[in-house]
């Protein structure tokens, strides 16, 4: 099972646009790829659709999503057909279609304790370097947190861009968390800076 730092297990595979490569679709770009149980069931309808009408803000972060579930091509664009009708919201991504759960056996998305035919709700946020930074897992029958997927994404994206922390609840505007110094110097350095100061080792700034 893939863990937090490892390279992002690479697969070819069958999905709504057709073949692709997950290497060559992470290149260059951020991708969060997600599992659902099955096509056609309510708690995934609301989550796709959540994905789908929040798109742009992942589009804005240089960001390209991926769904999958265990159905085959032909369930999973009927799905995508039905959904757009009855609500006018368009999967505007691909999804992987899982048949032979090579993909969820790959990344850990099939969990016998939960279902051994159905992948448990799994987020992956890979960087554009193929490595996979954050991870989160949601049983069948709880559906995901779309704010906090944006927010952790946002968080990863500050976080390497400044080379800082984010503290509990960090939300865009508030203040970061300044690492901690390595010596006496930089210990007497920080006394003197504007940080604001909790303690020596904790530290925090506005960006």
């Amino acid at each position: 099972m893939p863990r937090i730092g490892d390279k992002a297990p690479d697969f070819s595979a069958n999905t709504t646009w057709g073949p692709i490569q997950f290497s060559e679709y992470n290149k260059g770009s951020w991708v969060v790829l997600f599992s659902h149980p099955a096509d056609f069931t309510p708690v995934c309808t609301t989550e796709m659709s959540g994905f789908a009408v929040r798109s742009k803000e992942f589009e804005e972060k240089n960001t390209k999503l991926m769904g999958l579930s265990i159905d085959s091509i032909h369930a999973h664009v009927a799905w995508v057909n039905n959904v757009k009708k009855n609500t006018g919201v368009l999967f505007n991504f691909p999804i992987i279609a899982d048949i032979d759960m090579k993909v969820s056996k790959l990344y850990g998305m099939l969990q016998p304790n939960e279902s051994e035919t159905a992948a448990v709700r799994a987020v992956f946020f890979i960087d554009p370097q193929g490595k996979i930074r954050l991870i989160m897992y949601y049983p069948l029958n709880v559906g995901r947190n779309m704010d906090e997927i944006i927010r952790v994404l946002t968080a990863l994206q500050t976080a390497d861009k400044h080379s800082v922390a984010l503290p509990l609840d960090w939300k865009p505007g508030e203040k970061v968390i300044v690492p901690p110094p390595k010596t006496v110097a930089e210990m007497e350095e920080r006394e003197k800076s504007d940080y604001e100061m909790v303690d020596f080792y904790l530290a925090k700034k506005s960006l």
